[in-house]
């Protein structure tokens, strides 16, 4: 700021000179006009010089001169100074970020506009089969999987995919892809052959385990039931030891026909028909209108005639285990609440109660295998804790999805959303 007063002051000097002398001399028009013109003159060489330092990179120090462009001068050259620190850090944070992502097991590419590759890692080129010459192409010409091109082509990039590698058909890989940055995207393949080796022993031994026991459990059921018709209600003891056996033996083969269906969930290829879901709904409700023999428990409202291409004994399990639960986890005088309605681009299957509800933390987890809400009601009421987990597999192999909402002490709200695509006629 000093060395604009300065210059402003000079500047009125010269001025107030100039009017003096012209006034002396009668003159005053041509003085200032001269004045002007040399102040012109000069300041345009200021600029011719400047843009010539500028036009070389302002490399080089700048020229010598006084006043307010030696500031000028000054302060580009410090900005200059302070790029080229920049540049040298940002270099320096990108050679580490080289090193890092080349040392990382995972394949990692840089995608850019039309999935061009910009980068790649030397883990991609090791799983994926890229070549260093290969910067520049389209990956969809280079990895040619009809799966992966459609993932690519949906940029729907919430969930991951799995692809036999293109060099190995033997490796499994998780391929998730990120968005970043304007029109970039980062390539994640993951090597999940060992895991997904692991999850089919896990998938075999559940099946084989729950295969075996259901021969000694008919048999154990069947010895229980001829026990209790001889027993002849002599003994308090015996007649209440056969009844908890009966009980656990009944709990047991429920527990190996939930785990048996999760493995053909699992496992079983998709049978689909045009499944009528008003009259599967009407059959359920009345069936568990019975078994609970409270039939006006249920209220059943049908909002849309939709039907859905699907399993339907799939279907069937998962909508009586969502009913099932909002009856055994709400009062008994309580009414629970089953609509089937269209909402925008879903159709909705909708199950509410009254009930105890569900803590936020136990929402998340309510769909894993054996995961029951730590609450006093839960623990009393007896299950597997596999109904909600058949639910999940169920609309996941029927491209739906599950939402829950649930408040302790108000009830809950289950509610299955179809994609149109799965409608029939």
């Amino acid at each position: 700021m000093g060395v604009w007063k300065r210059e402003i002051t000079i500047v009125l000097l010269s001025l107030f000179a100039i009017v003096i002398v012209g006034f002396l001399t009668g003159a005053l028009l041509p003085l200032l006009m001269a004045a002007t013109l040399i102040f012109l003159f000069r300041q345009l060489q200021q600029i011719s010089r400047f843009e010539r330092w500028i036009s070389r990179g302002g490399k080089v120090d700048y020229p010598k001169t006084k006043g307010i462009w030696e500031d000028i001068y000054y302060h580009v050259y410090r900005l200059r100074k302070a790029e080229k620190r920049r540049k040298k850090k940002l270099r320096k944070l990108l050679e580490q970020f080289r090193d890092f992502t080349g040392a990382l097991p995972d394949a990692a590419v840089i995608l850019g506009e039309d999935d061009v590759i910009e980068w790649a890692n030397k883990a991609a080129l090791k799983v994926l089969g890229l070549q260093p010459a290969d910067k520049g192409q389209r990956i969809p010409n280079l990895i040619r999987y009809p799966e992966f091109i459609r993932y690519l082509k949906l940029q729907d990039y919430q969930e991951a995919i799995m692809l036999p590698s293109p060099v190995n058909n033997q490796i499994t890989l998780e391929v998730r892809i990120v968005n970043y940055g304007s029109g970039l995207r980062l390539l994640l393949a993951q090597d999940v052959t060992q895991v997904k080796k692991m999850e089919r022993m896990r998938k075999d031994f559940v099946a084989n385990v729950s295969h075996e026991l259901r021969t000694p459990l008919t048999v154990l059921k069947g010895y229980l039931e001829t026990l209790q018709d001889m027993d002849d209600g002599g003994s308090a003891l015996l007649t209440g030891s056969l009844e908890q056996m009966r009980g656990q033996t009944e709990r047991m083969q429920h527990l190996v026909d939930d785990l048996l269906m999760l493995t053909r969930l699992e496992t079983q290829q998709r049978r689909t028909v045009c499944v009528d879901v008003p009259a599967l709904l009407k059959q359920i409700c009345n069936e568990r209108g019975v078994v609970e023999n409270l039939a006006g428990r249920i209220e059943l409202s049908l909002a849309s005639d939709a039907n859905i291409h699907g399993d339907e004994q799939e279907l069937r399990s998962a909508f009586t285990n969502l009913v099932g639960n909002a009856l055994k986890y709400s009062p008994a005088d309580s009414v629970v609440k089953v609509r089937w309605f269209e909402d925008g681009g879903t159709v909705v299957l909708e199950v509410q109660d009254r009930g105890v509800g569900i803590a936020p933390e136990d929402i998340p987890r309510v769909t894993e295998r054996f995961y029951r809400a730590e609450s006093n009601h839960a623990r009393k009421t007896p299950g597997t804790g596999l109904g909600l987990a058949i639910v999940k597999h169920v609309l996941m192999r029927h491209d739906a999805r599950l939402h829950i909402i649930s408040e302790l002490g108000k009830g809950s709200c289950f509610s299955c959303h179809f994609p149109l695509h799965r409608l029939c006629d």
